[in-house]
């Protein structure tokens, strides 16, 4: 199908600001415009937030608990936000995990985790694996279930979900319940069919995940076994997954891929393709409002795995 509407709008009124592509970008730039992506959101909804800094592998690690009404023990999400490991914060997500752990009744936690160029891989997946331990150690005192523990994130923060349930079946724990991967990272490949045909106009673009790539890696090979979730071989055994992509996205192909792999190795899998829609339009529900589908789905994925 066409791009929605929407999206075409969003499309044009972003080419009408004129901003650069990333790769022409200097990193501290790339971060102030993704600021932009606030305005973008609609209203936050009224919940209870916590701030914290908890232990890392490499010092303090931000965190920010969103607790909504109603009895516990909840389910505990773990949410790791999108930005190509190089852009994005606690804010950009928070008013899309608001809306999610209003609907679901789960408590999130959302892991401010190192950023590349300054912290290259795998200092994002370390992270985020100590949080997700952090969480489910603590989750009776977040007011939450520690058998109830999900990992989720859009985008490279999807790659980090991915790649922590499986360092988690690996290493014994935490126990996942469930993982949600909203149009993920899992392959290091810019040859799918996905890429060729969403490579420029479409938000993000080749160039632009070229140039998150690079900022990752830094000027290591990979960051281990960990670094592409969609190569590893044997990938039974890792928890429920829901996973999200949009049909004008390069890494389409290999959310899809990946689900597709899950689900041939008998993880129960649920795989939505959002026609018509663009890459991260979480970040965008105030003007792609007809994606808002997506908050909906993730919540019922949550009570699904949190039953």
């Amino acid at each position: 199908m066409p791009v929605h509407p929407e999206a075409q709008t969003l499309l044009d009124a972003l080419a009408e600001q004129g901003m650069p592509p990333f790769p022409q970008m200097t990193v501290p730039m790339a971060r102030a415009a993704a600021k932009g992506f606030l305005d973008l959101q609609g209203e936050p909804e009224p919940i209870a937030v916590d701030e914290r800094r908890i232990d890392g592998p490499a010092g303090r690690i931000p965190v920010r608990i969103y607790t909504p009404e109603g009895d516990g023990p909840k389910p505990l999400v773990v949410y790791f936000h999108g930005g190509g490991w190089v852009i994005g914060d606690l804010d950009i997500v928070d008013r899309p995990l608001r809306s999610i752990a209003n609907r679901s009744g789960a408590v999130i936690v959302s892991v401010d985790y190192r950023l590349a160029p300054e912290h290259v891989a795998p200092a994002a997946f370390d992270d985020c694996y100590a949080a997700t331990k952090w969480a489910a150690e603590n989750a009776a005192d977040l007011g939450a279930d520690p058998d109830r523990v999900i990992v989720a994130g859009d985008s490279a923060g999807g790659h980090l979900a991915a790649a922590v349930a499986q360092a988690a079946k690996d290493r014994g724990g935490p126990a996942l319940a469930a993982q949600l991967l909203l149009y993920p990272v899992t392959d290091f490949d810019f040859a799918t069919p996905s890429y060729e045909e969403n490579a420029d106009g479409y938000l993000l673009t080749r160039g632009a995940m070229e140039w998150f790539w690079a900022h990752y890696l830094g000027a290591q090979a990979d960051d281990g076994e960990y670094l592409c979730p969609g190569r590893r071989e044997d990938v039974s055994g890792l928890p429920p997954a829901y996973v999200a992509t949009s049909e004008f996205d390069p890494l389409r192909d290999e959310g899809e891929n990946y689900a597709r792999k899950l689900e041939e190795a008998g993880v129960p899998v649920t795989l939505k393709r959002f026609d018509g829609m663009l890459h991260d339009f979480l970040w965008t529900l105030g003007a792609t409002p007809s994606g808002g589908v997506i908050v909906d789905e993730i919540a019922d994925a949550i009570k699904k795995a949190g039953a």
